[in-house]
């Protein structure tokens, strides 16, 4: 199928495939004149591509999970990655919380002293 076509079965832009292409998540075949033609597992690959970077992976990871599941089938070596991947997002909350309740901690030490400090300068002619 052209490029139009897989677009309009996935939702997904043009534009899009082709990025898809240059980061090697998707393979077409050209014809004589250039086209880009798509096999009809490509329609199942973008719905992967896609909940693949819905969950916060980046394009290399995705590029390199592809050969584990464009079969359909999930590997050991698959299911590892992307637990790596999960503990990863579970740090980066971690950190996202901490830095949170710094931030509410001097948001409370400010409220404390409210009354007492002075105005805060809006730039640094002031």
């Amino acid at each position: 199928m052209r490029i139009g076509e897989l677009a309009r079965k996935t939702g997904v832009t043009p534009r899009a495939l082709r990025y898809y292409e240059e980061q090697n998540l998707l393979v077409s075949q050209r014809s004589d004149s250039g086209q880009r033609h798509y096999a009809e597992a490509a329609v199942d690959q973008i719905r992967l591509i896609r909940e693949l970077y819905a969950a916060g992976l980046s394009s290399k990871t995705i590029a390199e999970l592809a050969p584990c599941v464009i079969d359909g089938k999930a590997t050991p070596e698959l299911l590892d990655r992307l637990a790596v991947e999960r503990d990863g997002i579970d740090q980066h909350i971690a950190d996202l919380s901490r830095t949170r309740d710094r931030l509410d901690s001097v948001i409370a030490g400010a409220s404390a002293n409210m009354h007492t400090g002075a105005p805060c300068r809006r730039d640094a002619a002031g």
